[in-house]
């Protein structure tokens, strides 16, 4: 096999799932609660949601450096990529700090700052994955 088709042949499922530009998350609304022991299921369903979105993010993430990667083969164009990379850096800690004030700002309730930390993580995840999804 070339190069190019067992490229082809790897990639084929990441386009599928980065194709699908919706993903179901679970519907945590129904357990939600702010209880101390039944705030745990409600925790356990936002986590759920968040391993979800993390894992379509990159997904995007990973077709982008890929198609990156042939654009920068086809043209010689290696600026690109470090700033690609960096951005995805810069994003990540980004989204870490926001949501970690939050956190930090409802204190003292830790449930309720877990969750909000949480409900925070989402929202940057799906406007990251939007923006992955817009073409170049």
């Amino acid at each position: 096999m070339t190069k190019i088709s067992v490229s082809f042949v790897c990639l084929v499922p990441l386009a599928a799932i980065a194709n699908s530009s919706e993903i179901t998350l679970s519907d945590c609304s129904s357990v939600e609660s702010y209880h101390p022991v039944e705030s745990k299921v409600y925790i356990k369903c936002l986590d759920s949601n968040i391993d979800m979105l993390r894992r379509h993010q990159q997904s995007w993430i990973n077709k982008l450096l890929h198609d990156i990667g042939l654009v920068q083969e086809q043209t010689g164009n290696t600026q690109l990529m470090p700033i690609i990379k960096r951005s995805i850096v810069y994003h990540e800690q980004y989204a870490e700090d926001t949501c970690k004030w939050r956190y930090l700002y409802t204190l003292p309730n830790s449930i309720k700052a877990s969750v909000a930390h949480k409900k925070c993580t989402m929202r940057l995840l799906r406007k990251h994955i939007e923006d992955l999804q817009h073409p170049y």
